[in-house]
């Protein structure tokens, strides 16, 4: 699996920690192992500027997720085929944020966020309630499973 981090936030992240996670993901959800993933860890600036260009809306979000080979989870008889998964877009400045909101560490925001993102990538939406129930559900169940503990409450804008 290549997963390949860019931190241009200037705000240390555990990127060795993401890896492990990512893998993770990818492992409980069936995705080939010489899947291709990137994830870019943003300073405010740039993530408004996405969020502007691709989401038509004011001010720094939080992650966005750019799909591109359309991969879909997979299952233990039938695998995701290799692809390119897409990119992942975090701004941890604004993890920091809304983990303080939340009463959890920003490490622990990233972390829900990356997943979130991962999930979107692989086709996981939440426009609708029952879209909603199923990806968040999968979200606290892959982050529960990965850290040990309780995950941490959504807080993404």
């Amino acid at each position: 699996m290549s997963i390949e981090i860019n931190n241009e936030s200037g705000v240390d992240v555990d990127e060795a920690g993401l890896v492990r996670l990512v893998r993770y993901i990818l492992d409980q959800l069936y995705v080939h192992p010489q899947t291709e993933l990137s994830i870019i860890m943003a300073d405010v600036d740039t993530m408004e500027k996405l969020h502007i260009e691709w989401m038509d809306e004011p001010g720094p979000t939080d992650v966005l997720s750019f799909p591109m080979d359309e991969l879909r989870p997979g299952s233990p008889e039938r695998p995701t085929p290799a692809g390119l998964l897409g990119d992942i877009v975090v701004c941890p400045v604004v993890a920091e944020e809304q983990a303080k909101t939340a009463g959890h560490s920003t490490a622990d925001e990233i972390m829900l966020l990356t997943t979130h993102g991962v999930l979107h990538l692989l086709g996981y939406d939440h426009a609708e309630p029952e879209e909603k129930e199923e990806m968040f559900g999968l979200q606290r169940t892959l982050l529960s499973g990965f850290t040990g503990k309780d995950a941490p409450q959504e807080t993404m804008q």
